[in-house]
């Protein structure tokens, strides 16, 4: 049985962010993290052409701004940097392979009770990783605090005809590293948000024979410098009216897209970002190629028979090679038990912007509410606030 004042659930950009801004006003915590090392999402699962899409101001973290020699779109081994050099200067508290279970709040204790799976060292490769010694452990904590992520899990489509059949290598994209691989070969990307643009850009760069992407809905593509201007003076305008600011300079910079097979939805970019879990696609080139047929675009599947994929529109294509850039979800209510108001079925917060980080019985969540990175840092600022006025009082 281990006593703690705070544990946070997870070391990606959230929990690291939350426990920065807690050491800095004197509270103690705890970070739990199920995998060997922090920002493991970047490290471990992240491709590596990935740069951020949001400007470097938008992209820090509370109390370590990013230096002005930094580039302003960080690319992926900078803020991976970022985020090591940032856990070590606060001097964080980060206990590894811990794997959360089951979190319960006890009414009689007035505390959370936390059970916790403890995974061996490994370093074998995966049989090793198999037969890895697993220990249970107990932890008691008067404020638990979520920051597990929204990217937890990879979301594999088990619905697509024939799939089983296909008889090359289907991978999801959280374990795509680069296009190296493909080259020569003919690559089906499913998923038309951001990994699944970048990835076909990669792939195609990479020399691929041809690459065809899969857009089943509609959606908005932006350019990294739109996103960035629109979240400078977002502030100053009325949603509507930025929104269709945003609209004609896509509109300039890209053409009507609508011809290659890109639709865009009703709704503005930032009202879906707002109100809705869809982000806008930030265009790294992908667009480019696919209009000059680099890159395909094609509806929904319909059936897979062998190397041969049927689509919604009737056309049939061979390929060697599927990466499904199918997303990701939270997988908090897998273990969150004492919870009905802040975290729906979905694993996210329920709760809309400002009123999203605060639940009951002491319970937070940082960076669950689609907020992005600017996000989980207003978040930890919020929660820490919070929790140092209610844990100083109490100790005083």
């Amino acid at each position: 049985m281990r006593e703690e004042v705070v544990v946070i659930v997870g070391a990606g950009q959230s929990g690291l962010a939350t426990a920065a801004c807690l050491t800095a006003l004197s509270v103690p915590c705890l970070i739990l993290e199920r995998d060997d090392c922090v920002a493991s999402l970047w490290r471990r699962r992240s491709y590596e052409r990935v740069t951020l899409h949001l400007a470097k101001r938008f992209s820090q973290l509370p109390h370590a701004p990013l230096p002005d020699s930094a580039p302003n779109f960080l690319p992926k081994p900078l803020y991976l940097r970022y985020l090591d050099d940032y856990a070590a200067r606060f001097g964080l508290r980060v206990a590894l392979r811990r794997e959360v279970v089951a979190a319960e709040y006890d009414p009689a204790e007035g505390r959370w009770r936390i059970e916790v799976r403890r995974r061996g060292n490994g370093g074998g490769g995966a049989a090793a990783a198999e037969e890895e010694e697993e220990e249970e452990e107990c932890y008691w904590a008067r404020y638990l605090v979520v920051a597990s992520g929204e990217n937890d899990e990879a979301v594999v489509p088990g619905s697509i005809l024939g799939m089983e059949s296909f008889p090359g290598p289907v991978v999801h994209s959280s374990r795509y590293r680069n296009g190296r691989e493909y080259e020569g070969k003919a690559v089906l990307v499913v998923g038309a948000g951001n990994s699944g643009m970048e990835v076909a850009l990669d792939v195609a760069d990479c020399g691929a024979r041809s690459t065809t992407i899969v857009v089943r809905s509609r959606l908005h593509v932006v350019s990294r410098e739109i996103w960035w201007f629109a979240m400078l003076i977002m502030r100053f305008l009325p949603l509507g009216l930025l929104d269709a600011l945003i609209l004609l300079l896509c509109y300039l910079k890209f053409g009507d897209l609508s011809k290659y097979g890109i639709h865009r939805p009703s709704k503005g970019p930032l009202y879906l970002k707002k109100y809705t879990p869809k982000y806008p696609v930030v265009d790294s080139g992908t667009v480019k190629k696919i209009k000059s047929g680099e890159i395909q675009v094609m509806p929904s599947i319909k059936s897979i028979k062998g190397n041969y994929v049927t689509f919604s529109n009737g056309r049939i294509q061979s390929y060697d090679a599927i990466i499904l850039a199918t997303g990701y979800r939270s997988t908090v209510k897998k273990w969150l038990k004492s919870d009905d108001s802040l975290v729906g079925e979905d694993g996210m917060v329920k709760r809309m912007f400002p009123n999203n980080w605060k639940g009951d019985n002491r319970l937070y969540c940082a960076g669950l509410a689609r907020r992005g990175i600017y996000g989980s840092g207003e978040d930890a600022q919020s929660i820490a606030n919070d929790i140092a006025c209610d844990y100083h009082h109490y100790h005083h």
